[in-house]
């Protein structure tokens, strides 16, 4: 209900026309469930489609990176397993806002307007999301009736509706319009999937991941090899510390790079990889002296926009369940009058034909999302979620970190500035409140920062609820660095 309500309050970041992910924790068996409900590439999309028309990268905006949109089937499916209300439920509030509009968000206002270009290049988009030409303003009441109508007939007719009915036909209508590479019977033929978890133990307690395709792989690399130093005897955010994150995750990204794919397509060694053999022979890759260097990834992570929510019920079942539409507002392609703006996830396909990730026909992109569970002697600790693209495997890890090594409360370890390594510059980003000589000590470890002088979404927005082990109540925490909220019961 949530995710569907940010559908609407928060169009360029999540929706119907998006994927998403879930991992959920069933509190009578302890067991972690991992839902894969993005969209696989259309039948037409081959290398061969790419190479013929000699396209090197799949693009940003159009219809050419748009893959099926997995996100309904995702809802959907997770209500017919494990929900306890109906889709018309689930919907009611997303509708009702829809129609009756909302006041506009303060950041979600200002990345509004920095994707006007993006939609005036549509002009359903900008019929959509435009007034009179221009992004609305923070507090300005925005409706949305076609967005409204379409969750009306999702409400009534179920998932069906956008994969075989009214809705497909119009999604694969615009398709053809706009020169995309799905057809009615990718639409028809599309199923989420329930997955097996991946996993790794950090200073006792089981965090947990999706599986590829998503990039959580990075996360569990990461901590595998920041398991083998005593972070709590480091004082936080200094120049050491700030040093082995950045050095572990260089190493974990690069290999969720070369590793991550759709596992339908490709092998993908995840028992040889996260063992605790190969971390320690990639751990000893890193120097404390002196910072690495990492050849430039096959593929670029730069999406931002995406929407994270958790919720932990009186049960203590725990969701953990991440959307996005990849980059703001997506391709930029709405689909005719029916308020639906498609994601641009094919952007992540390679259009190398020796990588993993290359585009073939009904496969899926290597993705960015990933929601996060941690489990501590066998109850929940966490349920947790960061947006912001390459940022969010990084979130990950400096959260699971601050709480588990520096001892951090739930709001103390989401609020701890961060940094962040882009792979593309080979640069480290360093959020404001990291200190002048944390700076100079990288700097003299050969590491290129950029410092800035104030937080933002560059650096992820995180959402968490915490489970007291020793009462069981639920402690929430948000991000300050964008819009959302944590609320009791």
């Amino acid at each position: 209900a949530a995710t569907a309500t940010l559908n609407v309050e928060d169009p360029a970041a999540s929706g119907i026309g998006g994927d998403a992910f879930a991992l959920i924790r069933l509190a009578k068996t302890g067991e972690v469930l991992a839902l894969n409900a993005s969209g696989r590439a259309g039948g037409a999309a081959s290398l061969d489609y790419f190479s013929s028309r000699n396209i090197s990268e799949v693009p940003v905006t159009g219809m050419l990176p748009v893959t099926v949109p997995g996100a309904v089937d995702g809802w959907q499916t997770m209500l017919d397993v494990h929900g306890t209300m109906s889709l018309q439920r689930v919907l009611e509030h997303a509708i009702y806002y829809a129609e009756h509009g909302f006041p506009v968000g303060e950041i979600v206002a200002r990345n509004w307007r920095n994707s006007v270009e993006k939609l005036m290049k549509n002009s359903n988009a900008a019929n959509t999301y435009l007034v009179d030409g221009r992004a609305p303003h923070s507090g300005e009441i925005f409706r949305q009736p076609n967005l409204a109508h379409t969750l009306k007939l999702i409400a009534e007719g179920g998932s069906d509706v956008v994969y075989k009915g009214e809705i497909a036909e119009k999604i694969a209508k615009c398709s053809v319009d706009e020169g995309g590479l799905i057809g009615i019977d990718d639409l028809a033929h599309h199923t989420s999937t329930w997955d097996v978890p991946i996993k790794s133990e950090y200073r006792g307690h089981e965090i947990y991941e999706c599986p590829p395709n998503g990039q959580g792989l990075a996360v569990l690399l990461a901590l595998n090899m920041l398991s083998g130093y005593e972070l709590h005897n480091m004082k936080h955010n200094t120049g050491e510390h700030l040093h082995l994150i950045v050095e572990a995750y260089k190493l974990a990204v690069s290999d969720a790079h070369h590793y991550v794919s759709d596992p339908e397509f490709a092998n993908i060694p995840l028992d040889e990889i996260l063992s605790e053999q190969y971390s320690y022979e990639r751990r000893k890759l890193i120097r404390m002296d002196k910072a690495a260097s990492v050849v430039e990834p096959g593929i670029s992570t730069k999406g931002n926009d995406t929407a994270f929510v958790t919720v932990v019920d009186e049960d203590r079942n725990a969701v953990s369940l991440i959307s996005s539409l990849y980059m703001g507002f997506g391709s930029g392609v709405v689909v005719g009058d029916t308020g639906i703006c498609l994601h641009n996830r094919g952007n992540l396909f390679s259009l190398d034909p020796e990588h993993r990730n290359c585009i073939e026909p009904h496969k899926r992109p290597f993705h960015t999302i990933i929601p996060g569970i941690a489990v501590r002697e066998g109850a929940l600790f966490a349920s947790f979620g960061v947006t912001g693209g390459p940022m969010q495997p990084q979130a990950h890890v400096q959260l699971i970190s601050n709480l588990l090594d520096f001892d951090m409360l739930p709001q103390e370890a989401i609020d701890a500035p961060r940094c962040r390594y882009v792979m593309e510059d080979d640069e480290v980003y360093l959020e404001m409140g990291i200190d002048a000589t944390a700076t100079r000590e990288l700097k003299d470890r050969g590491h290129n920062t950029v410092s800035f002088d104030k937080i933002g979404i560059g650096f992820g927005a995180a959402q968490m609820i915490i489970q007291s082990h020793d009462y069981g109540s639920l402690l929430g925490a948000s991000d300050p660095r964008k819009d959302g909220c944590a609320i009791g019961y």
